[in-house]
């Protein structure tokens, strides 16, 4: 259960104001169909997911258990320099209508998206360390991205105004750097 909720949290926080945040917005304003939107990003996010999953899962049988530490270490303290740089996104989507519809478009979007994403390097780097509980931690970190972006999509701009993102990301660098700092002490 430490997994999947320690999964939740990391991934929610480190969310908040990511380009695949900004494209959920940008998608709900574009098309205006949040159930397809949504669906998208739950689809794109669990095989995006699983596959640094799996990714993590395969690093942890390859290095040993002190490196495998120090290597964690080090990628939780670069997550947290890398949470206080803020994401942007181009709108070049211009106005014809999708051919794959909403749902495949934002699927495909949301999937490309989140490849060398710092939600995917944390859900490789948590897959790693929770190696026994590898179905927790895509989950945990499926809904983590779920719970960032699905109220992007319903309230889009509103929530942006109200919720200080640059706040979120300075809790989130300091999550980032204690589990770094817990990870190189352990090792």
């Amino acid at each position: 259960m430490e997994a999947f909720l320690v999964s939740t949290g990391i991934v929610a926080l480190a969310e908040m104001g990511d380009k695949t945040q900004l494209l959920a917005l940008l998608l709900a304003a574009r098309f205006r169909k949040p159930w397809p939107i949504v669906a998208g990003i739950l689809v794109a996010t669990l095989a995006n997911h699983a596959a640094a999953g799996a990714v993590g899962a395969w690093i942890q049988t390859v290095v040993s258990p002190s490196t495998l530490r120090i290597v964690l270490g080090v990628s939780f303290l670069a997550m947290a320099v890398w949470m206080l740089i803020p994401d942007k996104i181009d709108d070049d989507a211009g106005d014809k209508a999708p051919r794959l519809g909403v749902f495949g478009t934002t699927l495909v979007l949301f999937f490309l998206a989140e490849i060398g994403d710092k939600t995917q390097i944390a859900t490789v780097m948590l897959a790693a360390r929770y190696e026994a509980a590898l179905a927790w931690v895509v989950s945990g970190t499926t809904l983590g991205m779920m719970l960032a972006n699905a109220p992007a999509v319903w309230l889009g701009e509103k929530l942006t105004k109200r919720v200080p993102v640059r706040a979120v990301h300075l809790v989130s660098a300091a999550i980032f750097t204690v589990l770094g700092i817990a990870a190189l002490v352990s090792a």
